[in-house]
């Protein structure tokens, strides 16, 4: 909202004689988070000047504003903390406003501690009372206390008690809030429907701007961009989110801009980039007091620089007594996902281990930061790095294998790619040779995970000698001698051989009346047609092969038929093998050589 705007709000509602009544318009109506402050302050000063009392209550709770932790300087949070004290002890104990004022003190204290019972305990209180918007402010608070991992269902139970509760205060701040925090538990949640709430959301935006809530929605796309892998969109769309947090007044402003840098360079590969920015970050006096994930991010940056004494040292910090004693904030899981991953860099096996078992229960999860802000991927991301750390490769292997399909249903396609790298690191290193076995009247063609079964033909015969003799030349003439002679191919030969040996020559007739049987049994089908095709081959390769009274013509006399027929074998076959497997058809077509001498060379 501009400053323009703003004077036309106070066009509308003269401030002079409706203080509040003008504040609450620009908190409400329009998320104004700057312009409400100021004037829920000058309202606080008018009505502490005419001993309002009520007024006084009012200029305060909306002076808080809409989140729980707005005031992060120190100066502003002890002003806004001394007046609602102050004020609890001059209202009606057991009023609305009581229970109004003592909500927001219970929700400021559990934020800062990472509690929730006095926030939820204040909440019963509202919910008995009967008031609508101490209800409603009851249900926001406790549920900007519960953003951890742990309370996602009773996040959602709260999400959609505000939204009815809405219609009952007639604020339309409650409805837009109530939506907002409904849409940020589905992406937290990782669930397939939030890309709708998201839309509704935004229905209602468009009728009127709220700008407290509309940068948060500006701020989930921006983490939308990341997730497709559309860097240079998100990071000019990350920009002018932030400044439109700017304008709303919102202190995550600047903290949640450097989260979408850092997602950004995270998967860019530039993390180095970011370490002046991670340095003022995790000292800035605006950021959340109880967002750890900046020094989780500091602590891989120093890693990756090679810098591991900075690494353990911050590593120590954020681990203090135990992990445990992190809290369960917004930011815990992306917090998480940063100690593992500087842990794998340090080497540390204790904390990747202790790491672990925190994750766990939240496998299932996306890591993500705040209200959706920012995305790490799935869960089982971390726990594979975690159980890789600490010596437990299978398990790694079982969590980063359903870490892939895990954030390709979330569309985060860079964390899909960074997990898939991770494990290929673990994968055993696929064999570098194919074989071929046969089976029946099929051959089985395998190269490390790669698996295909090939229908038996001549050139699989030849593929199935150079595979079993990989780095061996072999002579054309040798390979085209037949069953018998191929297990003697090895070495040169001075000595003129038969094309076919008797033997060989037995079994390839045999074949072509095994075929030719198949082709009558099973007319117009697709194996008539192969057999068909193999039978041509063979009768050719005999054709070539038989001279003058049926005899098996001279090898020495006949290389280059030789050379010709078998390269036209293998080709035929490795074609074959293509269409199963293009990968593993185009390793043969690449290794596999033809010509007088044969060979196959995977190294």
């Amino acid at each position: 909202m501009t400053s323009g705007s703003g004077a036309h709000r106070s066009a509308e509602i003269d401030i002079l004689h409706e203080p509040v009544a003008a504040a609450l318009c620009a908190l409400h109506d329009d998320g104004d988070l700057s312009t409400a402050r100021g004037w829920f302050d000058a309202a606080y000063a008018r009505a502490e000047a005419a001993g309002d009392v009520p007024g006084m209550a009012e200029a305060a709770l909306g002076f808080a504003g809409v989140w729980v932790h707005e005031h992060r300087v120190g100066a502003h949070a002890a002003v806004l903390e001394q007046r609602l004290h102050r004020l609890l002890g001059l209202v009606e104990a057991e009023g609305a406003l009581a229970v109004r004022l003592r909500a927001r003190l219970a929700a400021e204290r559990d934020y800062r501690e990472g509690r929730s019972d006095a926030i939820l305990a204040a909440l019963e209180d509202a919910r008995a009372l009967g008031d609508p918007v101490a209800h409603a402010e009851a249900l926001s608070l406790a549920h900007h206390c519960l953003l951890g991992p742990e309370q996602r269902l009773l996040r959602r139970e709260i999400a959609v008690e505000l939204l009815g509760v809405s219609a009952r205060t007639g604020r339309r701040g409650d409805l837009v809030m109530g939506l907002l925090w409904r849409t940020a538990d589905l992406f937290l949640d990782g669930d397939r429907h939030a890309e709708r709430r998201l839309g509704e959301l935004r229905a209602v935006l468009a009728e009127r701007p709220h700008l407290a809530a509309g940068y948060v929605a500006d701020a989930i796309d921006v983490m939308r961009e990341i997730r497709a892998g559309r860097f240079a969109e998100a990071e000019q769309a990350a920009l002018g989110c932030f400044r439109r947090g700017e304008e709303a007044g919102d202190a995550d402003a600047a903290g949640w801009y450097g989260a979408h840098l850092v997602a950004i360079r995270w998967y860019q590969g530039r993390l180095q980039e970011l370490r002046p920015l991670l340095e003022r970050l995790v000292h800035s006096p605006t950021l959340s007091i109880v967002d750890n994930a900046y020094d989780a991010v500091h602590a891989v940056a120093a890693a990756q620089a090679g810098e591991l004494r900075t690494a353990a040292g911050a590593l120590a910090r954020l681990r203090g007594p135990s992990l445990k004693e992190l809290p369960r904030s917004g930011s815990w899981l992306v917090t998480m996902h940063g100690i593992v991953e500087a842990a794998r860099l340090v080497g540390d096996a204790d904390l990747a281990a202790e790491a672990y078992e925190l994750l766990l229960p939240h496998a299932e999860l996306p890591a993500m930061v705040s209200l959706g802000i920012a995305c790490f991927g799935s869960v089982h991301h971390a726990l594979g790095l975690a159980a890789e750390v600490s010596g437990r490769r299978d398990l790694a292997v079982a969590h980063l294998t359903r870490a892939v399909a895990h954030n390709r249903a979330l569309g985060h396609w860079p964390a899909a790619e960074e997990s898939r790298k991770a494990l290929d690191r673990l994968a055993p290193a696929a064999p570098a040779r194919a074989t071929c076995v046969r089976e029946r009247q099929h051959w089985r063609l395998a190269r490390g995970a790669r698996t295909v079964l090939v229908e038996h033909s001549v050139g699989m015969l030849h593929l199935a000698v150079l595979l079993a003799n990989a780095g061996t030349e072999i002579p054309a003439v040798e390979l085209a001698m037949g069953v018998t002679g191929l297990a003697r191919a090895a070495g040169a030969r001075t000595v003129p051989q038969d094309m076919l040996d008797q033997e060989a020559m037995r079994r390839y007739r045999a074949r072509v009346a095994e075929l030719r049987t198949e082709i009558e049994s099973a007319a117009g089908t697709r194996r008539a047609d192969a057999a068909r095709e193999e039978t041509a081959a063979l009768l050719a390769q005999l054709a070539g092969s038989v001279g003058i009274g049926g005899r098996s013509r001279r090898f020495v006399d006949n290389a280059e038929r030789a050379r010709v027929a078998v390269g036209k074998a293998i080709r035929r076959a490795i074609g074959r093998v293509e269409e199963a497997d293009p990968g593993l058809g185009r390793h043969l077509r690449e290794t596999v050589h033809t010509g007088r001498q044969c060979s196959y060379r995977p190294d």
